[in-house]
């Protein structure tokens, strides 16, 4: 299936067991009896105009899965609007994606070629279309690149950070319908990857629809009246709210999903119905997704564990958290479902991070002392956190990668991880911050109360139970822990602006990196890394926006971050990555309290498929994605 120089994505390649290359010997395509009506009225092509010339055969038996039938509706959850962009992350369908062992294959793509990480040659499935039966060709790849990363009106800010190297961005070209070649001068080894994630950098769009919206190809007059009709203030600001393959809010945008937004508006449920022209096959010759309808209800995060125990839902994770796995259990036989629980990708499921970037001076240096931070740590008691909120089957530890990555190491896992309130004063007083008031509360250099804000989603139950523990480990310290709810976007504003003294949310998205996996995000490169927001703003905008880092380990991140991405073997990238995660260990840019929580998944006893044990990961993974919800059906 691959063409490459490189032995390791050969090896990839061979371990690619999940998909067989489509041959000669393609099964006989089945009509869905869902499109069938259609294809009879001649409103659709049969299946075998529907798909590509060599489809992704999906080799179940491989994968010690069930050959499936089509049909049914799948219910799910979600908590607001705007989550119904979780079917893209859900349907995973990437030019590349993860495979069960989170090593990258083609999917969209039929086959690519990695030239010592420095030309990229992606080969497209002849004949594939996108739902609306418009071809996906390299045109897409053209369009995007030429007429939307380029085009100062519609992205201002220039082509994505992940294809800028060394300052340059690539030579992109077009040498037939069915290939594309990015090619840099130095090394990009993190390209694939990020193609590959839950959120990826769409690389192509449908250019057929779209042109009709930009003004190099759109009649003046018409394209003017649209953006009268749409009230925007410019072409570019219409396609731009049109053109959004994440958001997945335009069910007129054309995809390449398993599913395709079938809702238009607000509603309080979404259908998303089967993409007649997806590009997965099972050897039976049965198209996938095997299910044909997935219906989101939105309802409000406290009623997604009740409505779930009420059978409400056939496919659940999302809105659930561990304390929720009791009352599912109790209600199993009433709902028809199981609780599954799955290991959580993440590198601590609850993180503590000190704002580096606080707008209070005086904050702002207490909080970038180390010593501050290693005393913070050090008198939290993960183990009474652990027992009372997860039954002891989380692990208490400090920020890092987990077990199932091969950058795991045991003395960073532990470091000022103990519960110490001895050492922890210590080291307070160590840093100056000797001086208490009548109520013992330490005094800041300026006389104020050492009085600290976290701020929080409001979102998780846990949190605000566990920094209800810290509160009283903390005031034997000498420091007040106040706690503040918010709504998840007014609180990653406030942090973004520096008007959030400290916050809370999960560690890294990605626990089990791999030796392909880029180290960037343990750099100062990006602001929703909210222990530095300033620094990962001035970053991404080029200097135009936030601070530079002015602290000798940010420094060396950044330095290291950059090693990686010039290193030539997996020996060098190593090294990156060890000396990365030793600083953060000793630094404690967050303060990771514990991780490997179980997270509850609830499946319907009639759907197959869904494995009894898997990992539960926004990255790597899509969450369910890397499951392939395609393949999930209902057995009756």
């Amino acid at each position: 299936m691959f063409k490459t120089t490189r032995p390791l994505l050969l090896a990839v390649a061979l371990a690619a067991t999940w998909a067989l290359p489509a041959t000669a010997d393609m099964p006989e395509l089945q009509e869905s009896t869902f499109w069938e009506t259609e294809v009879n009225a001649g409103n659709l092509p049969p299946i075998q105009d529907r798909i590509p010339a060599e489809p992704l055969i999906v080799d179940l038996a491989a994968k010690g899965r069930e050959f499936g039938k089509q049909g049914g509706t799948l219910r799910t959850m979600i908590t607001r609007s705007k989550d119904i962009r979780q079917m893209v992350v859900y349907g995973y369908a990437r030019l590349v994606g993860f495979d069960q062992t989170y090593q990258v294959v083609p999917d969209l793509l039929e086959s690519f070629q990695n030239d010592d990480n420095r030309k990229y040659t992606l080969n497209l499935r002849e004949g594939h279309k996108w739902s609306n039966g418009s071809p996906f060709t390299s045109e897409d790849f053209r369009y995007w690149w030429e007429d939307v990363a380029n085009n100062e009106l519609l992205s201002p800010s220039g082509p994505p950070d992940f294809l800028i190297v060394e300052g340059k961005t690539p030579t992109v070209t077009f040498p037939d319908e069915t290939t594309v070649v990015f090619e840099w001068e130095d090394p990009n080894p993190g390209f694939l990857q990020a193609l590959a994630q839950a959120r990826p950098p769409f690389i192509y769009r449908p250019s057929e629809f779209l042109k009709q919206y930009h003004e190099k190809y759109a009649d003046a007059e018409k394209l003017a009246f649209q953006v009268e009709d749409a009230r925007v203030k410019s072409w570019a600001a219409l396609h731009n709210k049109l053109d959004n393959l994440y958001k997945f809010d335009n069910h007129e945008l054309p995809t390449l999903q398993p599913w395709l937004n079938a809702s238009s508006g607000k509603k309080i449920r979404h259908n998303f119905v089967r993409n007649p022209y997806f590009h997965r096959i099972d050897s039976h010759g049965v198209q996938l997704p095997y299910i044909d309808v997935v219906e989101m209800e939105i309802v409000a995060g406290g009623l997604v564990a009740a409505k779930t125990n009420a059978g409400e839902s056939d496919l659940q994770g999302r809105g659930l958290a561990f304390r929720d796995a009791s009352i599912l259990k109790k209600g199993e036989a009433g709902g028809d479902y199981k609780t599954l629980l799955w290991k959580t990708g993440v590198a601590s499921q609850i993180a503590i991070y000190p704002n580096l970037n606080y707008e209070d001076e005086a904050w702002r240096a207490v909080l970038r002392d180390a010593r501050v931070r290693r005393a913070l740590s050090l008198a939290i008691d993960r183990k009474t956190i652990n027992q009372a909120l997860y039954f002891k089957l989380a692990h208490p530890a400090a920020m890092s990668v987990l077990p199932a990555s091969p950058f795991f190491n045991e003395e960073n896992a532990k470091a000022w991880a103990q519960y110490d309130i001895e050492l922890a004063n210590a080291l307070l007083d160590e840093a100056g911050l000797t001086e208490r008031d009548k109520d013992g509360t330490r005094l800041l250099p300026d006389g104020r109360p050492m009085e600290l804000v976290i701020e929080t989603a409001g979102e998780r139950q846990e949190v605000e139970n566990a920094l209800q523990i810290v509160t009283d480990t903390w005031r034997d310290i000498g420091v007040d822990l106040i706690m503040r709810p918010l709504d998840r976007d007014i609180l990653r504003n406030r942090v973004f602006a520096g008007s959030t003294m400290a916050s809370v949310w999960f560690g890294w998205d990605d626990g089990i990196p791999q030796h392909h996996t880029s180290p960037a995000y343990l750099a100062p490169t990006d602001q929703v890394f909210l222990a530095w927001p300033k620094w990962g703003q001035y970053y991404q905008t080029g200097g135009d926006v936030g601070e530079k880092p002015d602290m000798p380990e940010a420094e060396r991140l950044m330095e290291l971050a950059h090693n990686w991405e010039v290193a030539s073997t997996d020996e060098e990238r190593k090294a990156a990555w060890d000396e990365m995660l030793k600083i953060h260990a000793d630094q404690l840019y967050a303060i990771g309290i514990l991780n490997g929580a179980p997270q509850p998944i609830v499946v319907s006893n009639r759907l197959r498929n869904v494995p009894e044990q898997a990992m539960w990961a926004w990255e790597p993974g899509a969450h369910f994605g890397i499951h392939r919800p395609d393949e999930f059906f209902f057995a009756d």
